[in-house]
């Protein structure tokens, strides 16, 4: 975690000195004695260590894991920094300490708050240090470092100095224990110096006998002490006499042993704590006669304990202590607080017993698990009513038992599962979003609706569309069920989608006019059956199939939501629910409804779509004339329009035959894709019809005049067209036909040849669009072809593709064209097979196509 080279270490000079806070921290550090840390903080190349196993170390994994870091230490500042506990992946090094006046742990003390060192780089890494405090003092830092780049937030902060609270606390428990065994040793020391009071009651004559040292204990003298058990009761505390008589006459009674410790006045006011044992002594007749026993002073073992318990009572953290019997030993504030019980109602009872909910569950297995194995554990878990709530435990085992620590985490898990749960509504309503938005196909549209929201909302679900749309300020027609059609429906259980599929089909006929899909169609409001589904549909179902459905589905809840789109309702959504998942509640409705709107907007596009491409498409059509039959040739026509909808396209043909009996072929793109084009498209295709047929030129001398008639006429227009004439054989018999044509900017027809061969018929120079302006004048370019010849007139539409090359369309067509000529096809079949082969579902322009075959028997196919 070193942090001396980031440019800002604090100065030597800086480095803050407090004798009181270096003597604190060193009374800490003293307590650890060799279990001290084995790793320098950050300084370059003395990576920390890992873990321990001892209590520190593990809280600094914890730290390191929650804040799901690379590394945690947890440092010690007296004169110098000291690396006691850490965790994460670098190794150990034998190197402790180093100076105080370098690296983020100096900042925390020189700052006495946070310090968080945040990158955006790999260069120096991140790193998030927060101080440890005891007696006022700032004592050392409890630091987490990522090499990875890192900014970090409040709750990264709020959540570190959360765990310096245990951090500390730990080390004044170790620095008690220390203190707790000083104790026991003068203990012991003063037991072998003869430390330890001996006493002999005779309980005949009463006379009870003090050695000096137990004297010496009670603060008397021989003169001040009367030898009797009435003397001794006088020196007891008054609120511990009772349990200590109590405890001799039960020894007294069995002639068995004897356990007290108390508390004594000793002559001058102050109290002291005595723990004494003893055994009674049978006389002939098996009754007691004697008591002996020893007496030492065990104050500075009480005091020791009661330190522990203000440590563990000051602690943010709960806490309990389980002995080998499961038995509860100590309970702190805390967990008091958290388990809704005074420790006096819990001290000895079994914890099985007072938290049965905990048996067989995650919290016994842990700790079953680590009793057994003596290894600590760490878990989270959930306990039932009346606590009702989420928990946090580590929990490690002793020779004496179990120690638990425990936090409430309960917010934290409901905020997390609010998010979680927020995430999966939006990925849910991105999902139908994306999904509904790839389809224009209404009936596509509805299949899917079910699917998507079953099982993450519903256990099944039934699309219903309006044929009419009912706007929201509409009055209801006389039956609600004269547009409604149940389209979609699925369940998450294939088992029980036939019944499904069994309720859709017939439930519209079986409905009442109560029903509640009645009211979501007729209110256009949702209606809504919490936990009485089932009972409210077989109350409005008129005996037969659907209502023998819905008794077999037995739907718990049911949500009835209408789809809107554009202020109007086109369809209705039903949604259930069975028994084994909880009701539809506020936020599923609200859930419910944002997926209807967001369908009903989809299935309503699609409606849209569908009206406008037949709108398009039909007034394409209108404008595009079947070809005449001519007895030595075929032509055969196609036009595909795009998957768009209102996308009217400028592509146009045409075959008219002129008054010297020459065929010619037209075919053009107006630049464009709406009404505009496609009027324009109109235009000039009536303009050059009209000029081949009256003037009977030729096709250049056609387009020189149809592009001069345009400019009169001011019809604004810029497209791309090819004309072409054929001039049957002076013979009428089959032969040779001459083809002439002329291109203004349009792609270059394809011949097959009867032997099979494939030509572009390329110009020799390449004329501009129509539209363009006075040019040079058009060129014409004539060939002969042999009776069986193809040639096939096309749209850029046939060949081209978003992101790719035109000359790789162009080299696709012929490659088709030169496939299929293979096939001995009809000219019919032809056309057919190019379109399928280059002709993309969903395609963004229309295609026309124009194929004729000479020498053949007259006759024309138009399958526009």
């Amino acid at each position: 975690m070193d942090d001396a080279s980031t440019g800002d270490p604090v100065t030597r000079s800086g480095a803050p000195s407090s004798s009181g806070r270096a003597l604190e921290a060193r009374r800490l550090l003293a307590s650890l004695g060799g279990a001290a840390g084995t790793g320098l903080d950050e300084r370059p190349g003395r990576p920390a260590p890992a873990a321990a196993g001892t209590g520190l170390d593990r809280l600094a994994d914890l730290a390191r894991r929650l804040l799901d870091a690379q590394a945690a230490q947890v440092v010690l500042l007296s004169e110098v920094q000291t690396v006691v506990a850490s965790a994460g992946p670098a190794p150990r090094r034998p190197e402790a300490t180093g100076p105080l006046d370098e690296g983020l742990c100096a900042r925390v003390l020189l700052e006495d708050g946070p310090v968080r060192r945040d990158t955006t780089t790999d260069a120096a890494g991140s790193r998030l240090g927060v101080p440890l405090r005891t007696g006022g003092h700032v004592v050392g830092a409890l630091c987490v470092s990522d090499r990875a780049p890192r900014r970090w937030s409040g709750r990264d902060v709020a959540l570190l100095e959360e765990l310096a609270g245990p951090v500390v606390a730990e080390l004044e428990l170790g620095a008690l224990v220390a203190t707790y065994e000083d104790d026991r040793l003068v203990w012991q020391l003063a037991v072998d110096a003869g430390g330890v009071g001996a006493f002999d009651w005779d309980l005949v004559t009463g006379e009870l006998r003090w050695d000096d040292r137990l004297l010496d204990l009670f603060g008397l003298d021989r003169d001040a002490f009367a030898g009797t058990i009435e003397a001794f009761r006088a020196c007891v505390h008054p609120e511990d006499r009772v349990r200590v008589e109590s405890a001799l006459g039960a020894a007294i009674d069995t002639c068995g042993t004897f356990e007290s410790e108390y508390r004594i006045l000793l002559p001058g006011g102050r109290t002291r704590w005595v723990e004494a044992r003893g055994q009674a002594v049978a006389g002939p007749d098996g009754s007691a006669v004697r008591l002996l026993g020893a007496a030492h002073d065990s104050t500075a073992r009480r005091d020791g304990d009661a330190r522990v318990a203000r440590v563990l009572e000051s602690m943010p953290t709960a806490f309990y202590q389980l002995d080998a019997d499961w038995r509860f030993g100590y309970v702190n504030g805390e967990a008091e607080r958290l388990l809704a019980a005074t420790r006096d109602s819990l001290i000895g009872e079994v914890v099985w017993d007072r938290f049965p909910a905990a048996v067989g569950g995650t919290f016994e297995e842990h700790y079953r698990r680590a009793v057994e194995t003596g290894d600590p554990v760490a878990f989270e878990a959930y306990y039932p009513a009346p606590l009702d709530g989420w928990y946090e435990v580590r929990a490690w085992p002793s020779p004496d038992g179990l120690a638990v620590y425990f936090i409430d985490i309960t917010d934290r898990r409901r905020a997390h599962d609010r998010l979680q749960e927020g995430a999966e509504q939006t990925q849910l309503l991105s999902d139908v979003s994306a999904s509904l938005a790839t389809t224009l196909d209404t009936e596509e549209a509805v299949r899917r609706l079910p699917q998507l929201i079953t099982p993450r909302v519903a256990d099944w679900s039934i699309v219903t569309l309006l044929t009419e749309p009912a706007g929201a300020g509409t009055t209801a027609p006389r039956s609600w069920r004269t547009n409604l059609r149940d389209a979609g429906h699925w369940h998450h259980d294939p088992v029980k989608r036939a019944l499904v599929t069994a309720y859709a089909s017939t439930r519209l006929r079986a409905l009442s006019d109560s029903a509640p899909l009645a009211r979501a169609a007729t209110g256009q409001q949702p209606v809504i059956h919490r936990t009485d589904a089932t009972q409210a549909l077989l109350g409005s179902l008129s005996p037969g199939p659907a209502r023998d459905a819905i008794a077999a589905l037995a739907p718990r809840s049911g949500a009835f939501i209408p789809l809107r789109a554009r202020g109007r309702v086109v369809g209705l959504l039903s949604a259930f629910r069975g028994e084994g998942r909880a009701p539809f509640t506020d936020e599923d409705v609200a859930l419910l409804l944002d997926l209807g709107n967001r369908a009903g907007l989809a299935i309503d596009n699609t409606r849209l779509f569908g009206l406008q491409r037949d709108l398009a498409e039909g007034l394409q059509r209108s404008m595009l004339t079947a070809p005449p039959a001519i007895d030595h040739l075929q032509v055969a026509v196609r036009y595909a329009p795009a998957a768009v909808a209102a996308r009217v396209g400028g592509d146009w043909y045409d075959a008219f035959r002129q008054q010297d009996g020459a065929t010619v072929v037209v075919i053009g793109d107006v630049i464009g894709h709406d009404v505009a084009a496609a009027a324009a498209m109109g235009q000039a295709r009536t303009l050059l019809r009209g000029i081949a047929v009256t003037t009977g030129a030729g096709p250049a001398a056609v387009l020189h005049d149809l592009e001069g008639a345009m400019r009169l006429l001011e019809v604004d227009v810029l497209a791309t067209a090819l004309v072409a004439r054929l001039d049957r054989p002076d013979s009428g018999a089959p032969g040779p036909t001459r083809l002439r044509w002329s291109n203004a900017g349009h792609l270059d027809p394809v011949a097959v040849h009867p032997d099979g061969r494939v030509e572009t018929l390329e110009p020799a120079v390449r004329d501009p669009l129509l539209g363009i302006g006075e040019g040079p004048g058009r060129t014409e370019q004539e060939v002969v072809l042999g009776p069986g010849s193809t040639v096939v007139f096309y749209t850029d539409g046939l060949v081209e593709r978003r992101g790719e090359h035109l000359d790789a369309g162009l080299a696709r067509l012929s490659e088709a064209v030169r496939e299929l000529a293979a096939e001995d096809l009809t000219l019919d079949e032809l056309c057919d097979r190019l379109l399928t082969r280059l002709v993309p579902s969903g395609a963004a322009d229309d295609v026309a196509l124009v194929a004729v075959r000479l020498g053949a028997d007259g006759g024309s196919r138009d399958r526009r």
